[in-house]
């Protein structure tokens, strides 16, 4: 019933799919590939989150508020995503309750996510902040390149290199 109201995507490496200043009022899950979400910041690219299969992807204020979005997504390599616009979404809720309910869980699993972060951020060093995601999304550390992890972790590139060889390193006692 579900699956005829997803607009399945593709996208290119490098394409935008949420766009900076533009209202976002649709919902995408990833069934492969991944994207970042990023804005400028005194000239510089911000990285805020990345989102890999089976993640739902929108920007929650722009969805919800029907506010310009303050952050762009853009795929990180080839993407095919299953799109939901908001009228279709609240239609078929209308017409079946139950897929309020798991959207509600949806909600919870991003909320937790964000929660994890700003957890992350609030309270780790940045060494404790690669160990953290060694231990809890390894699949970020292989798949994200360097430059871009440096900015998600709020350090220069020099210093997650310099992280990153102190873990790979042997210790000899």
């Amino acid at each position: 019933m579900v699956r005829p109201l997803f607009t399945p995507m593709e996208f290119k490496r490098g394409e935008t799919m949420i766009r900076c200043g533009k209202t976002c009022q649709s919902l995408y899950v990833i069934e492969q590939g991944f994207c970042r979400a990023f804005n400028i910041q005194d000239g510089l690219e911000v990285n805020l989150n990345f989102y890999f299969e089976y993640e739902t992807v929108t920007h929650k204020n722009s969805y919800v508020f029907n506010t310009p979005a303050d952050f762009e997504v853009v795929a990180c390599e080839p993407m095919i995503v299953y799109r939901i616009d908001k009228p279709d979404l609240l239609n078929a809720i209308r017409q079946c309750p139950e897929l309020g309910e798991a959207g509600k869980k949806n909600l919870e699993l991003i909320a937790a996510k964000q929660e994890r972060q700003l957890q992350l951020f609030r309270i780790l060093t940045a060494k404790g902040r690669y160990e953290f995601l060694e231990q809890h999304n390894p699949a970020l550390l292989q798949r994200v390149p360097i430059s871009q992890l440096a900015s998600y972790l709020g350090v220069k590139r020099e210093t997650l290199s310099r992280i990153r060889n102190k873990r790979m390193r042997p210790v000899i006692l």
